[in-house]
Order: C-alpha cells, then sequence, then structure tokens
C-alpha cells in the first residue's frame, strides 16, 4: 500500500538502524485534575486507573524495564528500548523524585531515551532543564496531551488546562530543543469533522514534532460512561472514524512523526464502541481507505507557519 504517513517505526530506525520498542512505565504518579489542585474527578474519559497502564505496581521502574525488555526482544526482536512514561502525569512530582525516575530509566542497558507523557499546565523549567542535559545522550519525547485545540471543548471535558497554556509549554520545552510529540482525540463531545481538521492545521503549523491520534472510547466508571448510559454520548462508528483520522493525517505537517493513529482501550474496561479492541484491523481499514482516496500525510497542509 505504500507508505502513508511518517510513522515512528521508521523514524527510529533512521537514527539507530534496528528495531526500538517502547516500554511502558507506571510511575505511580498522580494527576493535578485529580488530587485537588485543579480538579478530583479528572476529564471525563479517564479512570481511576489514569487511561494509561493501569498497573498499580509496586514495582520499581528500573524493575519494571527489566521485566519487560526479555519479552520485547524476543517478541519484536528489539535491541534497543525507549522508557515510555504513561499513566498520569509524569512531570507532577517533586523534582528530586523526577530525577530519580527518569534515571532508573536510563541505567538500564539498552534504553536510548525517554518518552515522558504528561499535562502542559505541570511542566517546570527546572525538569525541561535538566532533560535537555540528559538530550545530549539520550533520546528525549516530552509527550503533551492536548486533545483538542478548542477551548470550549476543553472545558467541556473537564480538561482543567487551556489551548494558550499548552502553546506556552511547547515553545519553553522547543527552546531546550527537547522532541514534542502531542496527543488529539477524535470524536470529542460537540465537534464535528471541520473542529477536528482545524486541530490538525492548528497543531501543523506549530514547532511540533510528532503526534497521537486516539479515538474517542467509552471506559468503565468515568463521567463518559454515564452520559453514554443516559444517551448523552454516542461514540464514532469505525467508518466514521477511519474517514476522520485519514483527513486528519492530510492535514498534518509531512515532517511530524504520526506515532499513533488510533486508541488501544483495556478489553475488561471498555463499554463502547467493541471495534475498538480491533487495533490491527482498524489500522489496515486505515491506511486502506488513505490508498482508495489517494490521501497521504501532508496532502492538504499549507505551511502557514
Amino acid at each position: 500500500m505504500g507508505r502513508r504517513f511518517y510513522d515512528f517505526n521508521t523514524y527510529l530506525r533512521s537514527l539507530y538502524g534496528c528495531r526500538v520498542q517502547k516500554i511502558t512505565i507506571d510511575a505511580n504518579l498522580t494527576c493535578p485534575n485529580r488530587d485537588g489542585t485543579k480538579g478530583t474527578g479528572g476529564c471525563i474519559y479517564c479512570n481511576q486507573r489514569g487511561s494509561g497502564t493501569g498497573l498499580g505496581t509496586k514495582l520499581s521502574v528500573y524493575e519494571q524495564i527489566i521485566r519487560a525488555k526479555g519479552y520485547l526482544k524476543k517478541r519484536y526482536k528489539a535491541k534497543k528500548f525507549l522508557a515510555y512514561f504513561q499513566s498520569y502525569s509524569n512531570t507532577y512530582a517533586p523534582f528530586e523524585k523526577l530525577k530519580d525516575l527518569y534515571n532508573q530509566a536510563i541505567m538500564v542497558e539498552d534504553v536510548i531515551g525517554l518518552c515522558i507523557g504528561t499535562r502542559p499546565d505541570c511542566v517546570e523549567g527546572r525538569i525541561l532543564d535538566y532533560l535537555k542535559g540528559l538530550s545530549n545522550n539520550y533520546l528525549i519525547w516530552m509527550e503533551y496531551g492536548l486533545q483538542s485545540a478548542h477551548d470550549k471543548t476543553l472545558k467541556l471535558i473537564n480538561r482543567g488546562h487551556s489551548v494558550k497554556e499548552f502553546k506556552d509549554t511547547v515553545k519553553r520545552t522547543r527552546a531546550r530543543g527537547l522532541n514534542v510529540c502531542v496527543h488529539v482525540i477524535l470524536g470529542l463531545p460537540s465537534e464535528d469533522l471541520d473542529d477536528m481538521l482545524y486541530t490538525a492545521r492548528f497543531l501543523s503549523n506549530m514547532d511540533i514534532q510528532g503526534i497521537k491520534i486516539h479515538l474517542l472510547y467509552v471506559v468503565k466508571d468515568t463521567i463518559l460512561h454515564k452520559w453514554y448510559t443516559q444517551g448523552k454520548y454516542k461514540p464514532m462508528t469505525r467508518e466514521e472514524y477511519v474517514d476522520t483520522v485519514s483527513k486528519f493525517i492530510s492535514y498534518l505537517n509531512p515532517s511530524m512523526v504520526v506515532q499513533r493513529i488510533t486508541g488501544d482501550p483495556h478489553r475488561d474496561e471498555l463499554v463502547a464502541p467493541m471495534w475498538a479492541l480491533e487495533k490491527q484491523k482498524n489500522v489496515n481499514y486505515i491506511l486502506r481507505y488513505m490508498e482508495e482516496k489517494d490521501l497521504f500525510q501532508g496532502k492538504f497542509y499549507k505551511g502557514e507557519r
């Protein structure tokens, strides 16, 4: 089918010449939108497990990586690894604690970098300075959850930060030469196709190096679950999502690394849509649709930056 977008594996092979695999880590942190700093309920789609690994593990970061390495080497023939701090907000802790967590990861043999998932409203300059120092020897990606470029949507989903805060944090991060990957969600309540494509254009005209695109799916014990049960929210159909994500990618800056094109829900948590569990099938549908419609990353990119 040919390459329709600049995927993460291609990017990593161009840097290291081998398979690089992410190791997902739960650092047992929390979120300012849950602990009372910004709010207590979290975003409408996020449950108590943080919509991440949900491990709730007592293992240290070091131990989690050591345990995962052998399996990933065997399954994916991976030779190098990225430590992916996924659950909750992984810059939301005292500076010395964060340093210890990150250092536990990079002390493991064959770990060549860090991917740090967090919110744009809890990133101190001190930790960015520290990560800038690490970036001299390690690959660093800061992953910021934006979800939408519309403040009205961010308010509706109880995100707890603004588009301006996101822009300011991206600027501070890029001033230190760190890579930025942005998370967005398609199918958010009240958003139509034009709203979602605006987010694509907005991000493509910022100094951003990567993007992760997620489907909004309904998880048990969330506000969104309540809305779904009450008939106040209807998830996208597979056909709607395939069409939307394909067009979204077509508006992206061709230099951006598309790290993900759909979500990956936990089977025991998912309420709807159940087709979201068929990740590889969904990816194949998207690639096939893009080929049929002659869509590719950057096709509609205007380069306004």
